[in-house]
C-alpha cells in the first residue's frame, strides 16, 4: 500500500488511542511520521495489542520511518517548535491530523467545574488552534498546499446529556475546521474534520468497562456496537489521500448511526 507514500505527516496526541492507530496506519502507506504528545509511552488501561512499544518504535519495528517529539498542543513555543522540528528533521509538512484532546463528563452542567471546562478549552479548543496556525504558516511557505485533518467528535454536531464541557469545546473545533477550509482552500490547504461516536480507546476504558453504560451505549446504536481505532484511521488515510481531493471543509461522521438516534438522559 502506498497512498501516502513520502508524506511528512504530524499527528498531535498519538502515542495512544486514536493518534496511535492513525499514525501506524499512515506509516504502512508509505508516510514519514512524527509522533508527538506530553508522554511517549501509551496510556494504561488502553486497547493496544503492543503497548510494550511506544508508537514511533511500533512504526520502526514494522518497517516504516518515525520520530518522536514531545510537545503540549496548549504552549505556543512547544507547538512552534513542533513544525520548526519536524522540517529539520524531514525538510517539509504535508499532513497535520490534530488529534491531541481531553474527555471531561458524567456530570450535569451545574455540577462541572471550571477546571473541567479550562482542561477542555486549553486542549481541545486551543490546542487544535495552535497546531493549525503553526501548521498553516508551514504550509504557506511552502507554497503547495496542505492537509489539515482535525479529530473533532459527534460531541461538535450535538448535544449530549452530562457532557457539556467537551461539547462546547468540540463544538468549537467543529467550526475550526470550518473556518480554515473557508479562508485557506485558495492556497491549495484542504481541511477536514473526523466525527467519532464512542471508540475504544484508553479515554474510555472506564466507560467501557461499566456494564450499564455499555448496554445503554451499544443499544442506542444502529449498528450495536462501539467503534474502533481502526474505523478511524482508515477515514484518515482516505482524507490524507489525492483520493479525496476534492473533499474540502466537511465533517465526516464515523459514528455507527449515533447521530440518527435520540439520547435519554
Amino acid at each position: 500500500m502506498s497512498r501516502l507514500t513520502d508524506k511528512i505527516v504530524v499527528v498531535t496526541g498519538s502515542s495512544s488511542g486514536f493518534g496511535r492507530g492513525i499514525a501506524k496506519a499512515f506509516a504502512a502507506e508509505g508516510a514519514k511520521l512524527v509522533i508527538s504528545d506530553i508522554h511517549e509511552e501509551p496510556l494504561t488501561g488502553g486497547f493496544e495489542d503492543d503497548a510494550d512499544l511506544t508508537t514511533a518504535e511500533a512504526i520502526v519495528k514494522a518497517g516504516g520511518q518515525a520520530v518522536f517529539i514531545r510537545a503540549d498542543v496548549t504552549k505556543p513555543d512547544q507547538v512552534a517548535n513542533l513544525m520548526t522540528e519536524t522540517v529539520a528533521t524531514y525538510g517539509r509538512l504535508d499532513v497535520l491530523v490534530n488529534n491531541a484532546g481531553v474527555f471531561r463528563g458524567g456530570k450535569f452542567l451545574h455540577e462541572f467545574t471550571e477546571q473541567d471546562l479550562d482542561i477542555c478549552y486549553q486542549v481541545n479548543v486551543k490546542g487544535s488552534f495552535l497546531a493549525a496556525q503553526e501548521a498553516v504558516k508551514q504550509f504557506l511557505s511552502q507554497g503547495d498546499g496542505g492537509n489539515i485533518i482535525n479529530i473533532v467528535s459527534t460531541a461538535g454536531l450535538q448535544g449530549h446529556p452530562k457532557q457539556s464541557v467537551y461539547n462546547i469545546s468540540k463544538g468549537a473545533a467543529a467550526n475550526l475546521t470550518r473556518v480554515l477550509a473557508i479562508e485557506y482552500g485558495q492556497n491549495k490547504i484542504r481541511v477536514n474534520g473526523i466525527c467519532p461516536t464512542y471508540a475504544k480507546t484508553a479515554l474510555t476504558r472506564e466507560l467501557f468497562d461499566d456494564e450499564d453504560f455499555d448496554t445503554a451505549f451499544t443499544e442506542s446504536i444502529p449498528l450495536k456496537r462501539w467503534g474502533e481505532v481502526e474505523d478511524i484511521s482508515k477515514l484518515a488515510i482516505f482524507l490524507a489521500s489525492d483520493d479525496s481531493s476534492y473533499i474540502h471543509g466537511d465533517l465526516i461522521k464515523v459514528d455507527g448511526g449515533e447521530t440518527l438516534c435520540r439520547y435519554s438522559v
